[in-house]
């Protein structure tokens, strides 16, 4: 019972968070390049306004067009409840990282499918660009995160793998987690669209990826979707945290256990969306066909971080 309560509680909190952490990330790239900004409360601005609006639908769509919005909030709700955020309780058996995978994988198709339904010449040359992208992010992803179970003893369970990380104590920062949480980060700004692979505020449509296959939404439709994207990125972000480096995650249900891990999960989060900052203010986007030699990169070192587990 705890499980599911604490899975709630983390769930509620992530998807209110999202939009503050976005915010926070516009907020510090605007200050990184001399420019005020907007307010950092602006997403929840923006979301609620969607919420209100009506939506123009295509006349080349079908009902998939209205429906995917709501697959996709519906499958970052799933795991937000199935990642850890201040505490390692998670609603099990479900929390599994093969899952989760595959429910990643299942937005990201979705999206390209709502692209695909709009009828828009972008959205599919934007759902083009996701899937060629997919090709080798799915990979990196999943053996990075098959490095980490291993490291940890094998369990793919996600509230074990903190638990076994911090009974290893001081041997926990190896080469394999040190080149698994590497190999995550890259994969991390792929998979929510982020610079170097995509510019998430371009509206040159010859250059959109993320944004192409969203140029048909509208309304409440667009408002989820951005929602989702928040979400996904709070999601990342959160696992990055508390599966490489899950120092202060609460292990009990206690008080003082919960606000420590609350407090340190904030303070982490808060470095990673810095780190993006910084990363997007000083790196260009990469061209579309230099994008798959940083991913290679990406599962070289994810390849790498499972050879060292048998080598060292």
């Amino acid at each position: 019972m705890i499980d599911l309560v604490l899975s709630v509680i983390q769930a509620i909190m992530m998807i209110a968070l999202a939009p503050l952490f976005a915010g926070i990330l516009n907020k510090a790239k605007a200050r990184m390049q001399h420019r005020a900004g907007s307010s950092i409360f602006q997403p929840y601005r923006d979301v609620a306004k969607l919420m209100r609006k009506s939506e123009n639908i295509s006349e080349s769509s079908s009902w998939l067009f209205r429906f995917i919005p709501y697959v996709c909030f519906g499958s970052m709700l799933l795991l937000s409840l199935m990642t850890p955020f201040f505490s390692a309780y998670v609603a099990a058996p479900y929390g599994d990282l093969i899952s989760m995978v595959y429910i990643f994988t299942l937005y990201r198709f979705m999206m390209v499918l709502g692209g695909l339904e709009g009828g828009s010449v972008f959205g599919g040359m934007g759902g083009s660009r996701e899937m060629m992208m997919s090709v080798l992010i799915e990979p990196s992803l999943l053996l990075s995160l098959m490095a980490l179970a291993g490291l940890t003893g094998g369990s793919t369970m996600i509230g074990d793998i903190p638990r076994e990380l911090i009974g290893m104590g001081a041997i926990v920062l190896t080469p394999a987690l040190v080149l698994a949480a590497s190999s995550f980060f890259i994969t991390l700004l792929a998979e929510n669209s982020r610079v170097p692979f995509d510019n998430p505020a371009t509206h040159l449509e010859l250059t959109m990826v993320h944004e192409g296959m969203l140029i048909e939404y509208s309304g409440r439709g667009l408002g989820l979707m951005d929602l989702s994207s928040m979400m996904r990125l709070m999601i990342f972000s959160s696992m990055f945290c508390t599966m490489f480096f899950p120092w202060g995650i609460a292990l009990t249900a206690s008080p003082s256990a919960v606000l420590i891990g609350l407090a340190s999960i904030l303070i982490k989060v808060l470095l990673v969306t810095l780190a993006i900052a910084l990363i997007e203010s000083y790196l260009a986007k990469y061209r579309l066909f230099r994008l798959p030699n940083l991913l290679t990169a990406s599962f070289a070192l994810s390849l790498l971080a499972m050879i060292s587990l048998y080598i060292l």
